[in-house]
């Protein structure tokens, strides 16, 4: 079989951890499988290299955070080759662009255009373990870009696309997929198997277990994964597509994501054209907003609105830049900015077909104390935006009513 392991920044923390995944892949080879390892940076280095660059400057240029990001991998790939050496095991290591992968020109969100996989293909016919960088790549003109945060599940999904393994095997620190976080909610259970969808919302609602991205790319070109535990040989969570009984259970996961925060504008003017302005502004920024509230103010004088959305914390500076950028032209009353906040959510494909799961969501939090500032659903989702200090009490809260 060719099979595609990649493994995250705590399977990989330090140099025991890195002999314990050649290990893990020298069993693998030796049933005569073919393997291709994708690996993260070693954790904490990626903050830390953050860190050295806004020590420099509060905001990098993006190109060369690019450049500096991308070595965290390349130290990974290197010393995982070693350790494989180290058992007897061919091995080599590649960086993103030697393995063929090129992406657009976004630097630190980049998005995969396409994967050139030949040199892998033809190391994996020399007999080679090929360890590849995650989270990078290089632009068609030779830059170097990172795919954000996360980016190495993108990275191992693509390539099991592009190489159409037979297994994708996404290791980290926890057991599989839960319905909460475990070192959050004691009573939390490791789910069997979720759809792209679940997991989908579940991702980008901050359960840390996947990028969101990565599962999207899945979800589009039909690659089953596994998401399994590094540190030992317990079975996973299947992630598929949606099957007829994934309908029965109504609420699958609770997630509570403590990385946004919320920009509100105040006294902006009512008429057309305004919220398009300032979303564009914010997009040509690459600035991702997630949810949106606008309120009319019904006060005396010319007709405005009080206008909220949410943004990644880390991208909370460059929103506030861009906004006061607008005052100008936009001439709003004020802006009210804050990462006090956290979102918490409930998923589920059987809230397709089940009613009243909204009224007993919010019951739950009113019996806690806990104010909800902003709503927002889909088909199989709720999200609440709250406030961040209530925010595990909260999410334990609803754990308990749902999930029992």
């Amino acid at each position: 079989m060719l099979i595609i392991q990649k493994y995250g920044g705590t399977s990989v923390g330090n140099t025991e951890r890195i002999r314990n995944v050649a290990a893990r892949v020298a069993k693998y080879r030796a049933q005569g499988d073919q393997i291709v390892v994708v690996v993260s940076a070693m954790s904490g280095v990626t903050d830390n290299l953050i860190k050295l660059a806004k020590g420099i400057m509060p905001l990098p240029n993006e190109r060369e955070m690019d450049v500096l990001l991308a070595t965290g991998e390349q130290t990974t790939i290197a010393l995982t080759a070693m350790a494989l050496h180290a058992l007897g095991v061919k091995a080599v290591s590649l960086t993103g662009a030697q393995a063929g992968i090129k992406t657009d020109g976004v630097h630190t969100k980049a998005k995969i255009q396409n994967i050139t996989p030949k040199k892998i293909h033809q190391h994996l016919t020399d007999g080679n373990v090929v360890i590849v960088a995650g989270f990078q790549g290089e632009t068609p003109d030779g830059h170097i870009t990172t795919l954000g945060r996360g980016g190495s599940d993108l990275t191992a999904v693509a390539l099991a696309a592009a190489l159409k393994s037979n297994l994708c095997q996404i290791y980290t620190d926890v057991d599989g997929v839960f319905t909460a976080d475990p070192r959050i909610v004691q009573g939390a259970r490791k789910l069997e198997e979720i759809s792209y969808d679940e997991m989908l919302e579940l991702a980008s609602l901050g359960a840390k277990v996947m990028q969101s991205r990565s599962v999207e790319f899945a979800k589009k070109f039909g690659v089953i994964f596994e998401v399994r535990s590094s540190l030992n040989d317990n079975p996973g969570t299947i992630v598929k597509e949606e099957t007829k009984n994934m309908e029965d259970v109504v609420i699958r996961g609770v997630s509570l994501d403590k990385n946004q925060a919320k920009v509100t504008l105040v006294a902006v003017p009512d008429k057309p054209g305004v919220a398009a302005r300032i979303f564009k502004s914010l997009g040509d920024a690459a600035i991702n907003v997630d949810m949106i509230v606008q309120n009319i103010s019904h006060g005396a004088g010319a007709p405005a609105t009080d206008l909220s959305f949410t943004v990644d914390k880390a991208d909370l500076l460059k929103a506030q830049k861009v906004i006061d950028g607008l005052k100008k032209e936009i001439a709003f009353g004020g802006i009210i900015a804050t990462d006090k906040i956290g979102k918490l959510s409930i998923v589920g494909v059987g809230m397709k077909s089940h009613s009243g799961i909204a009224g007993k969501m919010f019951e739950t939090l009113a019996q806690e104390g806990v104010n909800i500032e902003m709503i927002s659903t889909s088909e199989i989702k709720i999200s609440v935006v709250i406030d961040l200090a209530k925010g595990e009490q909260a999410m334990k809260a609803i754990h308990a009513a749902f999930l029992g």
